[in-house]
């Protein structure tokens, strides 16, 4: 058996590193064994992946965006999630504000989460502009928690939706798996209701550099594909990584958050 692929992931949970640990025994099985580093931030895991300290980089859709412009589109993305393929933001209001779509958020105020959030903070406002929303016309209360992990640990999610609580804000963007969170373990029964739902795009993916062959991701892809829901075996590893199947990767969903970091000047570090 060859060297082991590392693959880098963000630590933004203590359970990151059981999952990694599953993961790893499960590769160990079959042809294309694996290791695994932790980073602190994305910004640290793109330039790890860049230097060629990591394989594969385990990337946000903000990661991903970073990484194909730092290598002029020479990466290439392995496999995704099935949420990934069709992530969304959702603005969420109390329920009863008679709030009705992006319109109806003229003249109040959105609350955002963290600043490198595609889906709590920037893809948010793309969607405002590409509404014809002006600027000023919806006052944005933005909650930085956790900079650095592209929203990944939701607790800006969590902060904006205080905001509304509180009444500091009339309205929250977050992703829909924290919206789906909050109604299957019942934290807000009633509290809040859909005012508006973005169009799906794509969020993480498995990105590797060309000088890592084709010919040695296979394997590793190929066993990361059999990983199966219905084994009592796999699906501990899944539940907590919030997929029942790993999927060929959907880049044109990448698409608005290409354009949105484009018209929004988003650092490159992020």
């Amino acid at each position: 058996m060859g060297t082991p692929l590392l693959v880098g992931s963000v630590a933004y949970t203590p359970n990151v590193v059981t999952i990694w640990e599953g993961l790893r025994d499960y590769f160990a099985d079959g042809p294309a064994e694996m290791d695994f580093v932790l980073f602190s931030h994305y910004g640290r895991q793109v330039e790890a992946l860049l230097d060629g300290t990591i394989d594969i980089a385990w990337n946000t859709n903000l990661a991903w965006v970073r990484t194909v412009a730092r290598t002029d589109g020479a990466c290439r993305a392995l496999a995704m999630r099935d949420t990934d393929a069709e992530f969304r933001t959702v603005i969420v209001a109390r329920t009863g504000s008679a709030i009705e779509g992006l319109p109806g958020l003229r003249d109040r105020t959105l609350a955002l989460g963290s600043k490198d959030s595609a889906q709590a903070a920037i893809l948010p406002v793309h969607f405002l502009d590409r509404a014809g929303i002006r600027d000023g016309e919806v006052k944005l209360l933005r909650i930085d928690s956790d900079v650095g992990k592209h929203g990944d640990t939701g607790r800006s999610e969590l902060d904006a939706l205080r905001a509304v609580l509180d009444d500091r804000a009339d309205a929250a963007a977050i992703g829909i798996n924290t919206w789906e969170a909050i109604g299957r373990e019942e934290l807000m029964p009633g509290a809040f209701e859909v005012v508006w739902e973005s169009p799906t795009y794509s969020h993480c993916n498995f990105t590797v550099l060309p000088h890592v062959t084709e010919e040695r991701t296979r394997p590793w892809v190929e066993q990361l594909f059999a990983m199966d829901w219905n084994d009592p075996r796999h699906r501990p590893i899944l539940e907590m990584e919030g997929l029942r199947q790993w999927v060929e990767p959907r880049l044109d969903g990448y698409d608005s958050l290409f354009e949105a970091v484009r018209r929004q000047g988003i650092p490159e570090w992020w």
